[in-house]
């Protein structure tokens, strides 16, 4: 498992999220706005804002916040964003895509480019670490919807990759291509998944040592910090020493 993932599960697990969750919040309501203003403000006629609106919901964010976001991109107040996917390298090579939704794109470039160079990394060209990772699709379905045995019966027969089942829950994984017919597969048997989200899963990883991994974990906390910056992703592998001095934290 990539550094990243590790690392932001422990956060995760730890609560980290309430103390940034009006940032969360903003964030997924961008994605709402965009959704709605790239279609029709009903999600049951646009796909990507009945994902988007689905995704809100399981970071609990209240009614009244997806409502606002919906009505203000449907009066045409809303501003213009635009997707945009930033690659570069980390400190020790470790490879970090970051995505964002940004009405600005100088001023986005020019935060991404100065955490990089801030924390011993440098903004490459699109496509310069892409292929390390597989965009993929992670449909998430709470543990208690089905058995392990069940879930991975219904992702098989909806044509999914694989299935990752916990104590908490269930990760179906399948191609970008494929997220519309196996999502839709999977909920007409266990109902609506509590995320679908396409990620960037590296297929590379880079070790790396304790002190570039916390320069790395900067790097990440402060690109997530832009109000720009939607999502980030990397491939660097933690050591089994960080792994335990964060998770005894």
């Amino acid at each position: 498992m990539a550094g990243h993932s590790q690392y932001k599960n422990i956060m995760f697990r730890k609560g980290k999220q309430d103390a940034v969750r009006s940032k969360l919040f903003s964030k997924l309501g961008r994605e709402i706005t965009v959704a709605t203003k790239a279609g029709l403000p009903d999600p049951s006629l646009n796909p990507r804002l009945r994902l988007a609106i689905q995704n809100a919901r399981a970071e609990n964010m209240p009614r009244d916040n997806i409502e606002r976001a919906i009505k203000k991109a449907s009066g045409g107040d809303a501003d213009a964003y635009e997707n945009i996917r930033y690659e570069g390298y980390g400190a020790g090579g470790v490879a970090i895509i970051v995505e964002a939704l940004t009405d600005n794109r100088n001023r986005t470039a020019a935060v991404v480019r100065s955490l990089f160079t801030k924390y011993g990394g440098n903004l490459g060209e699109s496509g310069s670490v892409a292929f390390m990772f597989n965009r993929i699709t992670e449909i998430t379905y709470k543990a208690g919807v089905a058995s392990a045995d069940a879930m991975l019966d219904g992702a098989i027969e909806a044509g999914a990759d694989d299935v990752a089942s916990d104590e908490t829950s269930h990760v179906v994984t399948c191609s970008f291509e494929g997220m519309g017919e196996v999502s839709s597969a999977l909920a007409a048997k266990f109902g609506d998944a509590e995320s679908v989200k396409v990620v960037w899963r590296p297929n590379i990883t880079t070790p790396v040592d304790d002190e570039k991994a916390e320069s790395i974990m900067k790097l990440v906390d402060a690109l997530e910090d832009d109000d720009d910056v939607q999502t980030v992703y990397s491939n660097f592998e933690m050591s089994e020493d960080m792994l335990k001095k964060l998770t005894a934290a």
